[in-house]
């Protein structure tokens, strides 16, 4: 799903035989051109747009290897934590921003 105009987390369908790090490090992959590390699970959200029900797993991770190169995105932003707040995020993720801000 995509939402014009409002920050999202990059990332993607598990496909089946994965596992959720093993989707994310392929999405990222996909989407950006680099490695990643997945770490902790940070929130999983369930939010219901007006025409569509979508789960939102988010998890700390890190570039271990690459550039992000822009492929299915219009603009990517690298921010520290208290910047998160300074973007206009979807409001899906708005639960794993609360969390990763420190404000739950």
């Amino acid at each position: 799903m995509t939402l014009p105009n409002y920050w999202e987390f990059p990332g993607g369908k598990i496909e089946k035989g994965e596992t959720k790090e093993e989707a994310l490090k392929r999405e990222i992959q996909e989407e950006l051109g680099c490695t990643i590390e997945v770490f902790n699970q940070v929130e999983d959200t369930t939010y219901e747009y007006e025409k569509v029900i979508v789960r939102l797993e988010t998890f700390m991770s890190k570039v271990v290897f690459g550039t992000p190169v822009l492929s299915e995105h219009a603009e990517v932003r690298w921010v520290t934590r208290e910047g998160l707040r300074s973007l206009d995020w979807a409001p899906a993720d708005i639960p794993a921003i609360n969390k990763l801000t420190g404000e739950f």
